[in-house]
């Protein structure tokens, strides 16, 4: 059995991650075009027709930028909650009704042979979610927009060989930018984004639950680095006695292009 894990893209300007085990083929959100998508896909051998279903974390734009042209062109089955399909169709009235299908979230489901675990994480939309998945002895775990560490979404991705978590900002680099400060509050808030350190901290207890290998994604452009990040990351894990390289692979998803391809058997 194997597992793929490769983020597309990351960050505030677009979001998609491809992740395949058990002979299915997903992606976690869509926040560049149809195009985009199926160009970096392309970069790593896959066919935009291979993908077996999309599965969206929340409707902010840079998470389902590319659905309605994915859908309408390609025929690809959508999954969201019902909170995240009322925000989406607020925006987008093009998805064929074919194409939607929802879930509950805290319900698991489905896709083939994979089995998806949907969890709630505190972020600013109207039903965002997380996902696990899973397929014989391989996980996966995907937790972006996550405003605070919180026992639950912890829990939930906890023993995923593999994870795609959050590290959106350096706190000093928010506080002494250029935002508004409205814009600061929102993203230092507890349905925010999540910063480099409690990362880290959220990751040591993940790495003691198993977790091999992460990408440290959703970056902000004007707010961190990925030398940052991967540094107070990696200093804290190292600090804390949990070695980077022989416990943990840690990787850093690029915002605008195809990150390293992470592949796991089991």
């Amino acid at each position: 059995m194997r597992m793929t894990v490769c983020p597309l893209f990351s960050g505030s300007t677009g979001n998609s991650i491809y992740i395949a085990m058990g002979g299915v083929k997903l992606l976690v959100d869509a926040g560049m075009s149809a195009a985009r998508i199926a160009g970096e896909l392309a970069e790593i051998g896959v066919d935009i027709d291979e993908i077996d279903a999309i599965l969206i974390t929340h409707e902010h734009v840079d998470h389902v930028r590319g659905l309605g042209v994915l859908s309408r062109k390609y025929g690809l089955p959508i999954y969201a909650n019902e909170g995240t399909w009322n925000g989406i169709l607020q925006k987008e009235n093009g998805i064929p009704l074919r194409c939607m299908h929802t879930f509950f979230t805290g319900e698991d489901f489905f896709i083939g042979g994979v089995c998806v675990h949907p969890f709630p994480i505190p972020h600013d939309a109207m039903e965002p979610s997380g996902f696990a998945f899973s397929c014989g002895a391989l996980r996966c775990g995907v937790a972006t927009d996550i405003g605070h560490i919180r026992e639950d979404w912890l829990g939930a991705v906890t023993g995923c060989q593999a994870l795609v978590l959050e590290a959106n900002h350096d706190v000093e680099m928010v506080e002494r930018g250029p935002y508004p400060m409205k814009l600061k509050r929102r993203i230092l808030g507890k349905n925010g984004h999540l910063n480099n350190a409690d990362c880290a901290k959220a990751l040591l207890e993940l790495v003691r639950g198993g977790t091999q290998a992460v990408f440290l994604s959703h970056l902000s452009a004007d707010n961190n680095l990925p030398e940052l990040a991967y540094s107070t990351v990696c200093d804290l894990l190292n600090e804390a006695g949990c070695a980077v390289g022989e416990q943990v692979r840690v990787m850093v998803s690029r915002r605008d292009c195809v990150s390293d391809m992470l592949v796991l058997e089991g």
